[in-house]
Parts: structure tokens; C-alpha cells; sequence
């Protein structure tokens, strides 16, 4: 079986999927943002230290997420939402914090099923962004696929003593 057809089930996060959430989360940083990141950024990120932020976000209930997990438990994507960030976020707005799926299983729709299934849990009519690096160019092809689009906000942000231009998109 090929590695992007891995039998998979959209569910709740589980505190227990911390340290899976964290692997995927690294793991996909590191290939989807080389050449974007400093490489040097990249490679000091810590799966022990995701865990640990993982853990706490789970167990405090600010964050939902869901997960594309195996029947024997391996993570295979993540999607998280939870409050709007923004200093300019309508009242009651949500925000995409992460949607990552391990990279041998781009392209087999399992990151389509975490978003529909994390915009299935918001109300009518709440406002939904999330920020993706502009040079994400296939990132930024997906979610315009399914319904976002940039809203005209960007921003700098350092990552790695590197300065990235940041693009919002708002659920149409």
C-alpha cells in the first residue's frame, strides 16, 4: 500500500496524539518551508519541546483540533481552530491556527477532510482566518480550492532572524 493511501479516520484530538501532532507538525515545517525558513531555523526544531506546547493546548480546551489518525493511532495531519488573534478580529472570530499533513500524504485528500471538518464545527456566519507565508504557493492554491481567500492583511514576521511576508485569508 501506497504511503499516501494509509487508511486514515478524522477525529477529535486526544491529549494522548501530543507527541504525534508534534512529529507531523516538525516533520511538515521542515519540508514544506524549506527554502521559505532559514535552514538553520528549521533544523533546530525540537518534537520534544512541540510535544510539550501540544500537551498544554490539548488539555487546556483554548485550541480544538482534529487529527487524521491511523486505526493503530499514528498521526498522520492536524488541523487546530480555536479564538481569532488578531488585534482587528471581529468579536467572536475564529482562527486556523495549523493545518500540517505529513508530507507522504500531501495530495490524498486528508487535508481537505481536516478542514471541512474543522469548519463544520464553526457556527454560521463567525468569521474564520488563518495567515500562510506568501511564498507558500501551494498552501495558498489549497485554501483558495476550498473557500478562503486573501483579505487584502499581510505582515512580517521573524522566523529565524529571517523577515517572511504573511498573507490573511478569510473564509468567503
Amino acid at each position: 500500500m501506497s504511503e499516501q493511501r494509509r487508511e486514515h479516520t478524522v477525529r477529535p484530538a486526544q491529549v494522548e496524539d501530543a507527541a504525534g501532532i508534534a512529529h507531523v507538525h516538525v516533520l511538515t515545517w521542515q519540508q514544506a518551508y524549506a527554502g521559505i525558513v532559514p535552514d538553520a531555523y528549521l533544523a533546530a526544531l525540537d518534537v520534544e519541546q512541540r510535544t510539550v506546547t501540544w500537551r498544554r493546548d490539548l488539555e487546556g480546551g483554548r485550541v480544538r483540533a482534529w487529527v487524521a489518525a491511523t486505526d493503530a493511532g499514528e498521526v498522520l495531519g492536524f488541523v487546530s481552530l480555536g479564538p481569532s488573534l488578531d488585534e482587528d478580529a471581529e468579536r467572536g472570530a475564529l482562527q486556523i491556527y495549523a493545518i500540517y499533513l505529513e508530507p507522504g500524504m500531501w495530495g490524498s485528500g486528508a487535508a481537505r477532510e481536516l478542514l471541512r471538518t474543522a469548519l463544520a464545527d464553526v457556527p454560521p456566519r463567525v468569521p474564520v482566518t488563518l495567515w500562510v507565508f506568501a511564498e507558500n504557493e501551494r498552501a495558498r492554491h489549497f485554501y483558495r480550492r476550498h473557500g478562503l481567500a486573501p483579505d487584502g492583511t499581510e505582515r512580517l514576521e521573524d522566523v529565524g532572524g529571517a523577515e517572511l511576508l504573511q498573507v490573511r485569508y478569510r473564509r468567503r
